[in-house]
């Protein structure tokens, strides 16, 4: 294969991350403005049941990654296996949906709707784990058409057509459709091989290295379920589903590092990992710092009644930067790991490995904060009945959970790779933040009127989001010479591909 330009794909990452966002948010911004708050309770509890089903693709796409990136060809073999899985598993997710709908009042039909998220899901999933070993910047291309793709299929189903959860089904349903037209372009080379069945009795005899994360996975989406149980309040899903609609704001920061991955599995060296790990906290610390200062005006834009919301994300917000840092972490200290190259490897060689050893931390963390919130929920309920104090606990409790791990991961980053942190350039953009953040908050205390009238309101809100990202890029631009080389490099690919 191709080498990997680490730096160029990240960028291409980032940019389709940039795009989606926006198109992300002003779907979101449909779907809050026309769903009642039930209604997009209710949807964020269907996204979360689906995503328990995405948690078993990873038997699949988890060594298909590894494989495409060391030039195995084992890309048609995953394709036809996945679409076998998405069909196999449709009976359970019925089962599941008869019950939740009766527990929650859902409407039968519109969880039966949802059954065409899973194998556009999984198709699409699987897509992308052949461009990521691949061609990872083809990501980034098809996050941006997906996103392109929402807003009018969102218009025509969710705003003009009325169609409610209905609507928004089928418009990520199509949108998938889209992106998985663009990945199967760049990924069709890695796809004209034949089906091996000597891959899939591989995938399925070390079936439980990729399903080990799917536990702490399905823990951490059963937060969800468990909240809605206890609290009995899908009122509270809606301000939490939300709030996590802004604090994820801060996900396509990660992106720079997307192809860190597929790079180390090639095992051509390591020596670009300090910057990129430092352009990771560039990125992430300012668009922290932007889910923080526009906590109020972002879910007042969603709807005025998640405004109260407000110190959820500012949580939440910290919390989402730490785990950016810790999915990154993991995912160089999985990329380093070389014990399936070696075909003798045994299961015990396994256990042994970072494959598993780096899951097993990260399913002690998600088995304590599951235990913390369950015990905290239920003696909180016994004192009050507001959803934003139960709603406050528990993002303390993800915040509080994450840092060990985060800091744990940190140290066996730092044994694994030589000065993996530039700590002079992180504190430089964290000052930067700090001072961008405070003139930011006070301009828009100043000039922002919260009207109901979006096209009002958001113009004043995008200005001022455009100023404080000016004023932290030109900043460091003028104190950091790496930032200086980084813009004139994206110049000069731009020019170049001209």
């Amino acid at each position: 294969m191709s080498d990997i330009r680490v730096t160029y794909a990240g960028l291409i990452s980032f940019l389709g991350g940039i795009i989606a966002l926006t198109t992300g948010i002003i779907f979101t911004l449909i779907v809050t403005r026309t769903l009642s708050p039930e209604e997009y309770g209710s949807w964020g509890l269907i996204l979360s049941v689906v995503g328990y089903f995405v948690m078993i693709q990873p038997i699949i796409t988890y060594w298909t990654t590894r494989e495409i990136a060391r030039n195995l060809d084992s890309g048609k073999t995953a394709v036809a296996s996945t679409v076998g899985l998405s069909f196999g598993i449709l009976p359970i997710f019925i089962i599941i949906a008869f019950f939740l709908a009766d527990q929650t009042g859902i409407n039968h039909d519109v969880f039966f709707l949802a059954i065409i998220l899973i194998p556009t899901t999984f198709l699409n999933g699987i897509l992308m784990a052949i461009n990521l070993g691949y061609k990872p910047h083809a990501i980034g291309f098809s996050t941006i058409f997906f996103g392109l793709s929402e807003i009018p299929l969102a218009l025509i189903f969710v705003y003009y057509l009325e169609m409610g959860i209905s609507g928004v089904i089928l418009t990520v349903a199509i949108a998938h459709i889209v992106s998985i037209i663009i990945l199967f372009i760049y990924a069709r080379q890695k796809i004209r091989n034949k089906f091996k069945k000597e891959y899939l009795r591989k995938w399925l005899k070390f079936s439980w290295i990729p399903l080990y994360p799917s536990v702490y996975n399905i823990l951490g989406e059963s937060t969800i379920v468990i909240f809605t149980l206890i609290s009995g309040s899908i009122i509270g899903i809606a301000y939490w589903a939300a709030s996590l609609v802004l604090a994820s704001i801060i996900a396509p920061a990660g992106l720079v590092s997307r192809a860190v991955y597929p790079k180390l599995l090639e095992d051509k060296g390591k020596t670009f990992f300090r910057d990129n790990i430092t352009l990771l906290f560039y990125f992430g610390i300012l668009f922290t710092s932007l889910v923080i200062i526009f906590a109020r005006p972002g879910l007042f834009a969603l709807n005025p009644f998640y405004e109260i919301a407000v110190p959820v994300v500012v949580i939440l917000a910290i919390e989402g930067f730490l785990v950016l840092l810790t999915n990154m972490f993991q995912t160089a200290l999985i990329g380093i790991e070389k014990v399936d190259t070696f075909t003798g490897s045994t299961s015990k060689d396994y256990l042994k490995s970072n494959l598993f050893h780096i899951n097993t931390l990260r399913l002690i963390q998600t088995i304590g904060y599951v235990i913390i919130l369950i015990v905290g929920l239920i003696i909180l309920t016994q004192y009050t009945n507001s959803e934003i104090d139960l709603l406050v606990y528990w993002a303390i409790i993800a915040l509080i959970t994450q840092i060990p791990l985060v800091s744990y991961f940190a140290i066996l980053i730092r044994r694994n790779f030589e000065s993996p942190f530039d700590l002079k350039r992180i504190l430089k953009f964290l000052i930067v933040s700090i001072a961008m953040s405070i003139l930011t908050h006070f301009l828009l205390e100043q000039f922002i009127t919260y009207t109901p009238d979006l096209y009002l309101f958001l113009p004043n809100v995008l200005l001022l989001i455009i100023f404080g990202v000016g004023i932290y890029l030109i900043s460091t631009y003028i104190i950091d010479s790496k930032t200086r080389y980084l813009f004139s490099a994206i110049i000069g690919e731009i020019i170049k591909k001209k």
